[in-house]
């Protein structure tokens, strides 16, 4: 008996055979993969400020979004703020959670897996002593992050499990938390 093999479909939102083409395009061009995002902010008063996210670089060529984004940062009023937007430690916690469960959801996909839901809690602790320039020896950042997961599919809970591991493994935010990044800033500064 002949064996036919199908072709992927969609799944989960996910347009799998493009996932697929993406891969095989990758593998035939590495120059594809690189990629670079930016984005720009301005201050806007005490604390709060806004940034704009519009173009990047990828797939050897210059991209822009569908439209500009824009996402404010501030803090609260106990950390002399006006509240009017989540603060930038916060927005780190939502860039990890929405970049592994984009992985999620592509994994599973990839895998013919369908999920029915993935929700996760993302928690960091931070001690202002450092911030604050109080205490050296006390880190400005998070001294460490919890992510738990619920996830529900048409698989095993080991195999759901594995998606979830699979996607840390690949996940872009989780290795720049956990392995660091260079950071250079360059100031151009003017009296007035």
């Amino acid at each position: 008996m002949n064996a036919t093999k199908t072709a992927p479909k969609p799944l989960n939102g996910v347009d799998v055979p493009t996932l697929f083409a993406t891969l095989d395009a990758v593998k035939q061009n590495r120059e594809i993969a690189k990629f670079q995002f930016r984005a720009t902010n301005q201050w806007l008063a005490g604390t709060h400020s806004r940034s704009t996210i519009s173009g990047f670089y990828g797939a050897m060529q210059e991209m822009k979004h569908a439209s500009a984004m824009m996402f404010e940062g501030d803090h609260p009023a106990v950390l002399v703020g006006g509240d009017k937007a989540p603060t930038p430690v916060e927005f780190l916690l939502h860039a990890l959670a929405s970049c592994l469960t984009a992985g999620i959801g592509n994994i599973a996909s990839a895998r013919g897996i369908k999920l029915e839901s993935v929700e996760s809690t993302v928690e960091g602790n931070v001690d202002l002593l450092g911030l604050l320039g109080i205490d050296d020896n006390v880190r400005n950042g998070y001294q460490g992050i919890r992510v738990s997961f619920k996830i529900k599919g048409d698989a095993s809970a080991a195999e759901l499990e594995k998606i979830v591991m699979r996607s840390k493994d690949r996940s872009a935010v989780y290795d720049v938390l956990t392995n660091g990044t260079p950071v250079d800033i360059h100031v151009e500064a003017m009296s007035v």
